[in-house]
């Protein structure tokens, strides 16, 4: 978080915003998008927890997923953005780089936890994880380890974030790119993975993905339509 925070605020600097603006945005972000991560995870295991309702505010034994803290944060900025009169995209644009390290290096929480793997690789797997299967700690399974796959791709998209930023061509062009290689990203990854939530037979991750990938693509081509055609996009 602090690596972020510290990136953005360079990034807000260099881009005419200044530091006040992420400061602000981080003091309200961080409490709603931790808040927005636990009632996320709650409300897609809720039968976990109808039978002992007080255990939902037991955040410290686990359970809180990013999406929620994602669409927490990007709500808080837009509200706070339309209370400054100041244009929420740009904000976002500078926001979803300091996340994506973040994410990249958040990713192996996991690998400490020993969670967020997928299911069995095979020992020829180029990147593979080892986990004892049994309190003994005599045996053990070779797994895909997703978390790894994550922060490797994440690491990717904030590279091609970070380019982008000194080429940009109006506002938004960022968070939109962040939405289409994250989703993508997360799409299959979370394909792998044994301990995803689910509606039904369906990956509620997968869905989220799939969702903000397709809305970041139709973004982008909408902003390369606009800016083919003249328009004055800088205004979006």
């Amino acid at each position: 978080m602090l690596l972020a925070i510290f990136l953005c605020m360079y990034l807000a600097r260099r881009g005419g915003l200044g530091d006040d603006v992420i400061l602000d945005v981080v003091i309200w972000a961080t409490p709603i998008g931790i808040i927005c991560a636990r009632i996320y995870y709650v409300i897609f295991s809720f039968d976990s927890y109808k039978d002992r309702l007080l255990d939902v505010f037991k955040i410290w034994e686990g359970g809180i997923a990013i999406y929620g803290c994602i669409i927490g944060a990007v709500l808080t900025v837009l509200v706070y953005c339309r209370v400054k009169k100041i244009r929420s995209l740009s904000v976002l644009d500078v926001g979803c780089v300091g996340l994506t390290l973040g994410q990249s290096i958040g990713r192996w929480g996991n690998f400490v936890n020993r969670e967020a793997f997928g299911g069995p690789a095979a020992e020829s797997n180029l990147l593979r994880m080892k986990l004892y299967t049994d309190a003994t700690m005599t045996t053990w399974a070779t797994v895909h380890p997703t978390f790894l796959y994550e922060s490797l791709w994440n690491l990717g998209v904030f590279a091609v974030l970070l380019v982008l930023t000194g080429k940009k061509k109006y506002n938004g062009q960022i968070f939109w790119t962040y939405l289409l290689l994250y989703g993508t990203g997360r799409l299959w990854i979370e394909g792998l993975r044994v301990d995803s939530l689910l509606i039904g037979p369906l990956r509620v991750s997968q869905l989220v993905a799939f969702a903000t990938a397709l809305a970041g693509l139709i973004m982008l081509v909408r902003g390369a339509k606009t800016l083919r055609r003249g328009d004055n996009i800088h205004n979006y």
